[in-house]
């Protein structure tokens, strides 16, 4: 349980407006991040204040932003569902990996988005919904083989690749896949990870 201070509901609230004027724009919190500053009650009410005062957006349940601005028309940006990802799994103690369409969108090999995005993770399995039909899974994977990869590159790369599928995925996109390992991943991480990977994406990488 976390160690709070005895404070009454305006110190707490003053204290986390400090903490969020001091943050840069975009900041993601969560209200762990103000576990110090009361009791959970004043922490929920200071959040709550903080967003009718326009200092935090409620993302979703439980995770909160600074609004960031685009400079050029003043319209309010979200952060990336990668960073709220992130966030989540730095407030779990956990590690996480894009999967399935997401992991092709994050390497450029699609322009496609998807609504409901997936990460695999060695922590507890939860998704958390926002927007329209919208959501970020974490999905818990039981083989610690999938995080021992010394480059985050080559560990997106073999997911990216089993997502595709041997038969189906084309030399445009091994083209691409493979410079990408050549410019960014050392001879020391890919002798490393190439033997996590499975043999069909082991042969063709090593061609």
């Amino acid at each position: 349980m976390a160690k709070y201070r005895i404070m009454g509901a305006n110190s707490s609230y003053e204290a986390m407006h400090n903490v969020v004027e001091q943050a840069e724009d975009g900041t993601i919190f969560t209200p762990d991040d103000f576990a110090t500053y009361g009791t959970p009650d004043a922490i929920r009410s200071g959040l709550s204040r903080l967003c009718h005062n326009g200092k935090l957006h409620r993302f979703a349940k439980g995770i909160y932003y600074i609004p960031l601005y685009d400079k050029w028309d003043g319209s309010r940006r979200e952060p990336s569902l990668d960073a709220i990802a992130q966030k989540i799994a730095q407030r779990d103690n956990a590690r996480i990996i894009p999967t399935g369409t997401y992991a092709l969108n994050r390497l450029g090999l699609s322009t496609q988005v998807p609504a409901n995005i997936v990460y695999m993770t060695d922590g507890s399995p939860r998704q958390v919904k926002f927007g329209e039909g919208k959501s970020i899974t974490f999905r818990h994977s039981s083989d610690m083989g999938n995080f021992a990869y010394q480059s985050k590159l080559m560990q997106l790369a073999v997911l990216a690749m089993r997502e595709i599928g041997g038969k189906a995925i084309s030399e445009a996109q091994l083209g691409k896949i493979k410079s990408m390992i050549s410019e960014h991943v050392s001879e020391q991480e890919f002798n490393h990870d190439i033997v996590l990977a499975p043999t069909w994406v082991k042969t063709i990488l090593q061609r």
